[in-house]
């Protein structure tokens, strides 16, 4: 799945997974709650049946990088 495939459905998964919250909240009738939440459901399921991976629907960390924000050639320069 391409990037931008992937941050639609994690938008599409987020959107659903408050909508079912806002109704439960809210008092709505149990299959309306129950539709919302098992659409939520089916997010990851089509996700993995596209070839993705479900895992990529959470946030993901920025990447770590050592000292203070140097680059590798930096970071060996103060080494050195």
């Amino acid at each position: 799945m391409s990037p931008r495939s992937v941050r639609a459905a994690r938008r599409k998964l987020a959107v659903l997974v408050g909508l079912a919250a806002v109704a439960l909240l809210f008092g709505l009738p149990a299959p309306t709650v129950v539709a919302l939440a098992l659409t939520g459901l089916a997010v990851p399921v089509a996700v993995a049946l596209a070839g993705g991976r479900p895992r990529d629907l959470l946030p993901s960390r920025p990447a770590r990088r050592g000292g203070l924000g140097h680059t590798q050639e930096q970071g060996e320069r103060f080494v050195t």
